[in-house]
């Protein structure tokens, strides 16, 4: 589809900045004040989700320009385009189908004229034998005992995804096995996992497209060595290794067998890739039926971003308002604060998602832009925060909206423990929004026995400002179907914030240079020989790790 002009140079923006002067200076409780059902009105559900936006700093006129700002920049043919899978990654002319791994409709759904739903629903079956016979011990190591650990061997999005999935939902893992995660090329990490295990109960699954990610095969190739000194015969490889690439060559000659070889797509980006075969060792660790459950939820939200109007849309929402703080205060950050021990992978996965999605700086057409776009994402798991970075949050000089994440019921009912972590949450975004002034530090001072004078020297220490925006998401509990729901519900919020931009979300060629001069690098480290051709910074430190290993 044709691309919409501008982002800054309408008429319509010039209302949005005119409106921002006006009202930036607001504070939140005025409008609270002014509006008894603002709760009510600043919310949205969606595939058993809530999202209360009330505690941002908007109101009633500036939702509705920017819900026109979105129909202006087109953003609901272009979410339509993204589900009927057209080619909207432009610079690598390939559709983002993702949404097609969880889709449960009759819908077919057509790359280059063929329907690839037969392919999907085949691959999910596959999984589903593979699952089985690892789950039933039907598939046994080359001793014939069951298999009890499960390495799952990637980097990026096929590291992250699924683990942050697998912390997510550790309550419905099977106790039989233990699942693994190795992706840093760090010899610490693969030593403090292989040294834990027995090769012969031991299955790896090697994640790559390319099957030559430079990581992902440092480290397969280090555990195919593990397994070969520890009992292992080239013969009994294929028992212990399968891997999920379209490089079939490769994976059969590192000693796979192709039956065991999942496919991955062009039309799904890395980062997104949780919903295919990818998503393997979760499947094993929590069983084919909760996976599927996690894809219905993901449909779920899929199907409310498709269809619900924009006024109604929990994604486009939670887009616009990102938008809002970017574009308009010059917002550069934002924490994502899940309060929840197993959702503590949750703010490292979405760093991904978002900063490798939206950390662009030119249009899709190419073109420099003249505003900023997606911004740095951070945060940690509640109420751990609380005593380490939420002091900048509520006192600093930087601005940070928050997402405050919180599923009301506890996999772990102990005494009245999630209750507390509830109220911890609730207070939090509470004191965000209301702060603390001036006369209440003074008065409090004071109460706690101190002399007027006194109170007035110290109480700007005190003072807390609030005014400060937070949403609020919260779900019955963390299920398979409501994680799904979560993750899909990020992935659309960051592509319709990258489609209001004017950005492609669907590639990252900003990832390749490092991998390309990391080639480069590697030989001059590992040569000898004084290293030239690089900066005088990297020359250095070159020579340096020379002098450090003995090789000057």
């Amino acid at each position: 589809m044709a691309y919409t002009g501008s982002l800054t140079q309408t008429a319509l923006w010039q209302d949005l900045q005119h409106h921002f002067q006006a009202t930036r200076d607001t504070h939140i409780r005025e409008w609270f004040a002014e509006d008894p059902n603002r709760f009510h009105n600043f919310h949205v559900e969606a595939a058993g989700i809530t999202l209360d936006y009330s505690k941002n700093r908007v109101n009633q006129d500036t939702m509705k320009l920017l819900f026109q700002l979105a129909r202006e920049r087109q953003l609901p043919e272009k979410l339509s385009a993204m589900f009927a899978g057209d080619a909207i990654n432009r610079s690598e002319n390939r559709p983002a189908l993702h949404t097609a791994l969880r889709n449960f409709s009759d819908r077919e759904i057509l790359v280059d004229g063929t329907d690839i739903m037969p392919e999907i629903r085949d691959t999910v079956h596959r999984m589903e034998e593979f699952c089985w016979k690892i789950r039933r011990n039907q598939w046994r190591g080359y001793t014939n005992r069951p298999f009890t650990d499960v390495v799952s061997i990637g980097i990026g999005g096929s590291f992250l995804g699924p683990k942050l999935a697998s912390s997510a939902l550790k309550p419905y893992w099977d106790s039989r096995l233990s699942i693994h995660y190795l992706a840093n090329i760090d010899g610490s990490h693969i030593t403090e996992i292989l040294k834990r295990l027995d090769p012969a109960t031991t299955l790896f699954i090697i994640q790559s497209k390319s099957f030559s990610t430079q990581e992902t095969l440092k480290n397969a190739n280090a555990c195919r060595e593990w397994f070969l000194d520890n009992g292992g015969t080239e013969n009994e490889l294929c028992k212990h290794f399968t891997a999920v690439s379209s490089n079939i060559e490769k994976a059969t000659a590192f000693g796979i067998s192709e039956e065991n070889i999942f496919p991955m797509w062009d039309w799904v980006g890395g980062r997104y890739s949780l919903w295919s075969a990818i998503g393997l060792p979760l499947a094993l660790a929590i069983g084919i039926d909760n996976f599927r459950e996690l894809l219905r939820g993901a449909f779920e939200m899929d199907e409310h971003c498709r269809t619900a109007p924009l006024e109604e849309n929990m994604p486009v929402t939670m887009a616009l308002l990102g938008l809002w703080y970017v574009n308009f205060y010059g917002v550069n950050s934002h924490a994502i604060l899940p309060y929840d021990h197993y959702l503590r992978s949750l703010p490292a996965y979405l760093q991904q998602l978002d900063m490798e999605s939206n950390g662009k700086r030119v249009s899709i057409d190419g073109n420099v832009l003249d505003y900023n776009t997606g911004p740095i994402i951070w945060g940690g798991v509640g109420t751990n925060g609380q005593h380490a970075f939420h002091q900048l949050l509520h006192q600093g000089t930087h601005f940070s909206p928050c997402d405050f994440i919180m599923p009301m019921t506890s996999h772990n009912p102990i005494d009245n423990f999630h209750a507390m972590l509830v109220s911890n949450c609730l207070s939090q975004s509470q004191a965000l929004l209301q702060g603390k002034s001036e006369e209440q530090a003074i008065a409090e001072l004071m109460e706690s026995g101190m002399s007027k004078a006194e109170a007035i020297v110290l109480a700007p220490q005190k003072i807390i400002p609030g005014n400060r925006p937070s949403n609020t998401l919260y779900f019955p509990k963390a299920t398979p179907k409501s994680i799904g729901a979560l993750i899909a519900l990020y992935e659309h919020k960051v592509a319709a914030q990258g489609m209001l931009w004017g950005i492609n979300s669907f590639d990252q060629w900003g990832v390749e240079l490092g991998k390309q001069l990391g080639d480069k690098v590697l030989k001059a480290i590992e040569s000898p020989e004084p290293s030239e051709g690089f900066d005088g910074s990297t020359n250095g430190l070159i020579q340096a790790f020379h002098r450090m290993q003995g090789m000057l």
